[in-house]
């Protein structure tokens, strides 16, 4: 176990903590949730922006809550600019839809591949991300969640979409 082991085990608890009062305070304003999930992909570098929050353990694509109303575009376009100071110049493909069982049985996530978009600036930590960048698809963190993993392996690598998130 490394020294850092039982600081990042802390972390994720409260992280989850955190992360399950955000759920129930969505649940209550919103009784059915759908979220957006951008993955944004420089071609010529093979690379995928992540970032990590400070409320949940791991690195994921960008991506949050879709507004009411609001289209899911809308906010894909919000969350880029506000978690990595990403703007979109045309409209991403979606790529898939999942249910998102683990948050809520009333949640979905709907994935776009963006390969158009200019980042105005490197994202520097504040209070919701920790930490933000573009990795190689062969060098993801170490701590790149499950699901994020899973996006990868379908969008780049041929697996197809699953249902769940």
């Amino acid at each position: 176990m490394s020294d850092d082991e039982p600081t990042f085990m802390r972390e994720r608890l409260w992280a989850r903590v955190r992360g399950r009062l955000f759920h129930t305070w969505f649940l209550l304003r919103r009784p059915m949730t759908l979220g957006v999930r951008g993955v944004v992909y420089d071609e010529a570098a093979n690379t995928v922006f992540l970032i990590r929050h400070t409320y949940v353990p791991g690195w994921q694509f960008p991506g949050g809550g879709v507004e009411t109303g609001e289209t899911a575009l809308e906010a894909l376009q919000r969350e880029l600019a506000e978690e990595g100071n990403i703007e979109l110049p045309s409209a991403p493909p979606l790529r898939s839809i999942h249910f998102n069982r683990r948050s809520s049985r009333r949640d979905h996530v709907a994935v776009y591949l963006i390969t158009d978009y200019r980042q105005s600036a490197p994202k520097q930590p504040d209070m919701e991300i920790a930490e933000a960048g573009f990795f190689p698809l062969d060098a993801l963190p170490e701590h790149t969640s499950p699901a994020t993993r899973r996006r990868i392996a379908e969008i780049f690598g041929g697996d197809e979409p699953a249902a769940e998130w």
